[in-house]
């Protein structure tokens, strides 16, 4: 989605766009569409502090139980989460194209920070080297379900998000060039069962990790509907968020007036709730116009290298804010969108 205008400076609060043309890569790493598993985005997981947080996670609702222990290192943060959505997303666009996966995925260093817009300097990659110590040193004990829901039974389980993690060489420099992750069974799960929900783009442009958890909630919860509800207390205890329940809310506050979340809009309501509507509809692969199996063969080879589903997810985004006309061909009209952004 392009920039708005909001209650600040139109993009005021975000993180500036390191790579604006990586969309036109002819490369499926930038065309993968951002994903997250539901079973994170629902639950807190995640540190939101930006300083080493070594706190042990406790966290129980509607049943599910969650104990988050950190290592030495501190907790797993809602940044560190990039590198698992990046993942998450690789795999899900390898499925989608038919192909085969694994819980090892192999990546280019530079690659993921590009995708998940970061700094891509030597500070970069050691921060991305952080990351993955503490994503495979902080331990899960829950007793959530991941995967298909016909093959879910009650487990409790422990361990953590990564299984493991290995630079494949260094450059002179020393810089990483690429790494192989080793996702835990429990994600891979998610994956398998695609239960996973799509992010905005922007969602990588939040600087606040409260604003990430936020929207995070929002996609899971609110999702494609007009509005969605929930008190201040629920949403604190969802968010994760360590601090008090009286700075908590001055937090919520600024995210509010700043208007800077990706597809929502926020508002306090009578009887300490908070409200969030739709901006514009977040249109899903599948949403709207039926588009015939044989019109991917001919994207293919139209666009070779490209994704054809984030094509597919884009040209949707493009038909809903053309105010949804109806296509007597949607094939057509897909095939002619892809050639004029071609050309």
């Amino acid at each position: 989605m392009g920039p708005r205008q909001t209650g600040v400076a139109a993009g005021q609060g975000l993180l500036p766009d390191r790579y604006p043309t990586a969309d036109f890569f002819v490369c499926d790493i930038f065309d993968a569409i951002p994903k997250a598993d539901l079973g994170t985005m629902e639950h807190p997981v995640f540190s939101l502090s930006t300083r080493p947080d070594r706190r042990i996670l406790d966290y129980a609702h509607n049943g599910v139980e969650i104990s988050v222990i950190p290592s030495v290192k501190g907790l797993a943060t809602i940044h560190d989460k990039d590198i698992l959505i990046f993942c998450i997303s690789q795999l899900m666009a390898a499925l989608n194209a038919g192909r085969e996966i694994s819980r090892t995925v192999k990546l280019k260093a530079h690659d993921l920070l590009v995708a998940t817009n970061r700094d891509t300097s030597g500070d970069g990659y050691k921060r991305l080297r952080d990351a993955f110590e503490r994503l495979a040193g902080t331990r899960i004990t829950t007793n959530l379900s991941t995967g298909p829901k016909d093959d879910q039974i009650e487990v409790t389980r422990g361990f953590g998000l990564i299984e493991s993690w290995e630079i494949i060489r260094h450059s002179r420099k020393g810089r990483m060039i690429s790494v192989s992750v080793t996702l835990s069974e429990w994600l891979y799960r998610a994956v398998l069962g695609k239960s996973v929900l799509t992010l905005n783009r922007d969602y990588f442009r939040l600087r606040k990790p409260l604003e990430r958890r936020v929207y995070e909630l929002a996609r899971k919860h609110c999702g494609r509907q007009s509005s969605w509800r929930i008190s201040v207390d629920t949403l604190h205890k969802k968010s994760g968020s360590a601090s008090p329940r009286r700075v908590f809310r001055a937090m919520l506050r600024q995210i509010i007036q700043a208007d800077i979340l990706p597809d929502y809009h926020i508002t306090e309501e009578p009887g300490d709730l908070i409200r969030f509507t739709l901006r514009d509809q977040v249109i899903e692969s599948g949403a709207g116009p039926v588009l015939s199996p044989e019109v991917f063969e001919e994207i293919r080879a139209l666009a070779p290298g490209r994704d054809v589903y984030a094509l597919e997810a884009e040209w949707r985004r493009f038909w809903a804010s053309s105010g949804r006309p109806r296509l007597r061909s949607p094939d057509k009209a897909f095939v002619g969108w892809v050639r004029s952004r071609k050309e």
